[in-house]
């Protein structure tokens, strides 16, 4: 690739970046119905014409920050993972992850769970990224488990398919964040018990369920 190509490249990667971080602004301060086309161009400081060029809806916006929002945990993940030093202890920290990424980064945590819905009318290539962006994050658990089977920290005979556990463990989690998040407010049937407190024990129980 050419410098000037390389100089393009980079251009329209900052302009993607500058609409995407504008659009996140207006969404969390006015929400995403009542956000238009404008106001991102405005706060992105591009024309509307320009806007565009890069995204043809607001809901190809919303894509976008999914797509980021996904890079952003798998991110996470990755780093939970050179953490623990057996895989029982990788399992745990990506756990650990997993939920601070909620309390942390509450908007991106909110996108990937409206995520299934909002891709279905994702192009070819923004389902490819997506679906490459779940795989690797889902990889990277697969990842750990091995590694507990191996070094004899996780039970083998708990645990028959890495993926479909992997699955089984992060459902298992974000169900009962997902609680914490519906059900915690002030008049809410949980209320009495911290959000800290309920996600900590699910995921002991949850690490239980498959330690040597």
């Amino acid at each position: 690739m050419s410098n000037l190509q390389e100089r393009r490249e980079r251009e329209k990667q900052q302009r993607q970046d500058a609409i995407l971080d504008a659009a996140e602004t207006m969404f969390a301060g006015k929400g995403y119905e009542r956000t238009s086309m404008d106001e991102i161009a405005r706060t992105a400081s591009l024309s509307r014409a320009l806007l565009y060029v890069y995204f043809k809806d607001k809901a190809a916006i919303q894509r976008g920050i999914i797509l980021r929002a996904a890079e952003r945990l798998q991110e996470r993940f990755r780093t939970a993972l050179e953490a623990g030093d057996t895989g029982l202890d990788k399992i745990r920290e990506i756990g650990a992850a997993y939920y601070r990424f909620w309390q942390e980064e509450p908007n991106y945590f909110d996108a990937l769970t409206r995520a299934a819905t909002a891709m279905q009318d994702a192009d070819a290539d923004e389902s490819e990224l997506m679906v490459g962006c779940e795989m690797t994050t889902m990889s990277l658990m697969v990842e750990a488990l091995n590694a507990g089977i191996e070094d004899g920290s996780i039970d083998a005979t708990q645990v028959s398919d890495c993926f479909q556990t992997a699955l089984y463990l992060r459902g298992a989690l974000h169900g009962v964040i997902m609680m914490c998040q519906q059900e915690m407010g002030e008049d809410g049937p949980l209320a009495t018990y911290p959000s800290d407190s309920l996600v900590r024990h699910t995921m002991e129980m949850l690490v239980r369920s498959i330690r040597a």
